[in-house]
């Protein structure tokens, strides 16, 4: 039948040829995924039906009737990993589609060439697509200028940004932004052409536009600056002759930093400073502290700079926005130690053969604070200042206050959702009242046997040591100290009818690194309700810890109650719930 229809008998109606072209783009993708492209990439190889299909496909693409060319091609380009011979008669009918003076056959036309994804057979269409750039119908011009930018060579870049040049003008953002996703991608394909790139970027960044697309624009400089280092200097000016126009307050401060974190790197660093500090004069307060928070991390970066440009801070002084003069004190201050600590010795340039690198020596203090990162987060900082606050005698120590000295405060994920500071340290609801930071360790410290033992420096995540459907729920938390590990185990009552005391946890090991000192009970566990009870062991003095695992079990008196008033009802028994078992790992030792 295929034989025949491929001859030109048979069925006649042009939608019932489309749907049986559909049909054998659907068998041939199927016989492509079993059997592959065999070994010459020639589909009619691949089996007789495949062959018969493509034929098929093949004889339709000159069919008089318009729309089943379009659709026999549509569905070639579809199929996956089809080589050029196998494309040509396709892009030959795309071709002529997009010169057709119907606006559908180009739009058509150009959408399908934009899916393509062999860049050599695209190329066969390009003096077509170029036609396009410059077709009334906007959507038609922005997928020719798309597709261009993905497929064109090195030779084709400066007549292609030249073509889209006008388009921009009448362009809606949303295409503009698409169209830059592809500059990018070009100027990583063809990196000895960042220099027209970026020049054509900085001249579109000049222009009228929405702060969705400029913001697009600086992030592709910034990424280009990232992934071609060549491109740096010439793109960071550019940048600074941005921030001079530019009306949007967020970008301004954004294109700043980025201009004082990449500047330092340069050839000549110091040429990028009064591009900052003119913001500082003609901006308003908040990109002023954005400049003096810049000029003050270039200073850092670049010691050769900082007496410049603490000469220009000190004019900063005295001005009327508080935050403005506030970093300006704080940056004169600390480049007047950094200077009086490390003074800057210029080097003796015949000694070498090469640009002795600007940079600050070890241990200096600019550095420290402007360019060093924290080794923990803000957030995690006031958590752990905190926790280190509620510590027993923790205000009375004269131990100095370092970061070695402070608890480890970590970010663990329970059930998907992110707890600060293991809010379930206790049994409670992860999410603590009144946005008070809650210590893991508050528990032991709360009990003075525990509390003598000394402070905790890490607390784990709540490890189940029972299923949560069970009728007694378990968890544990393992609390390292010096010498000391306390485990709290959080239990939680699920029955209604009954109320748990004197609960104690027995746990052995057959390792000798561990032994166990003492508990502190749970005295009772009421329906509904989470108590801790705690269990202390010591660690032996050894050059290495070991894993060591313990066994679990849960011992407790079990008292019948009633339901609605809580009263005993029965006699009290004795239970042993047996537990999944503990393990305590060098990891537990480090944060």
């Amino acid at each position: 039948k295929f034989s025949g229809l491929a001859g030109g008998q048979g069925i006649r109606s042009p939608l019932a040829i489309v749907t049986l072209i559909r049909l054998c783009g659907k068998l041939l993708r199927e016989e492509l995924a079993i059997n592959g492209h065999g070994n010459s990439g020639e589909v009619r190889e691949v089996s007789s039906l495949a062959e018969l299909c493509f034929d098929f496909l093949e004889s339709s693409l000159s069919h008089p009737d318009g729309i089943l060319p379009y659709e026999a091609a549509r569905t070639i380009c579809a199929l996956p990993n089809l080589g050029l011979n196998n494309l040509s008669r396709s892009m030959a009918c795309l071709r002529g589609m997009l010169t057709s003076d119907k606006p559908a056959e180009r739009f058509a036309a150009v959408r399908t060439l934009s899916k393509v994804t062999n860049p050599r057979a695209v190329a066969l269409c390009n003096a077509g697509l170029e036609s396009c750039i410059d077709d009334e119908n906007k959507q038609v011009a922005t997928f020719a200028v798309t597709t261009l930018l993905d497929t064109g060579s090195e030779a084709t870049i400066d007549r292609i940004l030249g073509n889209i040049s006008n388009l921009l003008a009448v362009m809606q953002d949303e295409y503009k932004i698409t169209m830059l996703e592809s500059l990018q991608q070009l100027c990583l394909k063809y990196p000895s052409k960042h220099r027209a790139i970026v020049t054509f970027l900085a001249n579109i960044l000049r222009e009228e536009g929405a702060f969705e697309f400029k913001r697009s624009i600086v992030n592709s400089i910034i990424s280009l600056m990232k992934q071609v280092p060549e491109s740096t200097e010439g793109s960071l000016l550019h940048l600074c002759e941005f921030i001079d126009d530019c009306e949007y307050t967020m970008l301004s401060t954004h294109t700043i930093h980025t201009i004082a974190g990449l500047a330092p790197m340069t050839s000549a660093p110091s040429q990028y400073i009064r591009f900052i500090y003119n913001r500082v004069i003609l901006e308003n307060s908040t990109i002023r502290a954005a400049a003096i928070a810049a000029l003050s991390k270039m200073a850092a970066s670049c010691p050769s700079l900082r007496t410049s440009i603490m000469t220009l801070l000190k004019r900063s002084l005295n001005d009327e926005d508080d935050e403005t003069r506030d970093r300006a004190t704080v940056a004169v201050s600390v480049l007047k130690d950094a200077i009086a600590f490390n003074p800057y010795v210029a080097p003796v340039v015949e000694e070498y053969d090469d640009v002795v690198p600007d940079v600050p020596s070890e241990g200096d203090l600019a550095a420290l604070i402007y360019i060093q990162p924290l080794p923990m987060s803000f957030k995690n900082l006031e958590r752990s200042i905190t926790a280190y606050v509620s510590g027993p005698g923790a205000m009375d120590s004269a131990e100095e206050l370092t970061f070695s000295s402070l608890p480890i405060m970590e970010d663990t994920y329970e059930d998907g959702v992110l707890t600060n500071g293991h809010h379930l340290a206790a049994g409670l609801d992860p999410t603590p009242t009144n946005g008070e930071i809650r210590n893991p360790a508050a528990d032991i410290y709360a009990i003075p046997e525990l509390a003598d033992l000394g402070r905790v420096f890490r607390s784990s995540t709540p490890i189940s040591l029972t299923e949560e459907e069970t009728e007694y729920v378990v968890k544990c938390i393992k609390h390292i100290l010096d010498e000391h590990v306390v485990l709290q185990f959080i239990i939680q009552n699920t029955v209604e009818d009954l109320r748990m005391e004197n609960v104690v946890l027995d746990i052995e090991s057959d390792s000798d690194m561990y032994t166990i000192i003492g508990d502190v009970p749970a005295e009772m566990v009421e329906y509904g309700k989470t108590v801790s009870a705690f269990t202390v062991i010591q660690r032996q003095t050894v050059e290495s810890i070991q894993p060591v695992c313990f066994s679990c079990q849960l011992n407790f008196n079990v008292v019948q109650v009633d339901s609605d008033s809580g009263e005993p009802l029965g006699d009290v028994y004795t239970e042993e719930y047996p537990l999944e078992n503990l393990l305590i790992t060098p990891s537990d030792y480090m944060a």
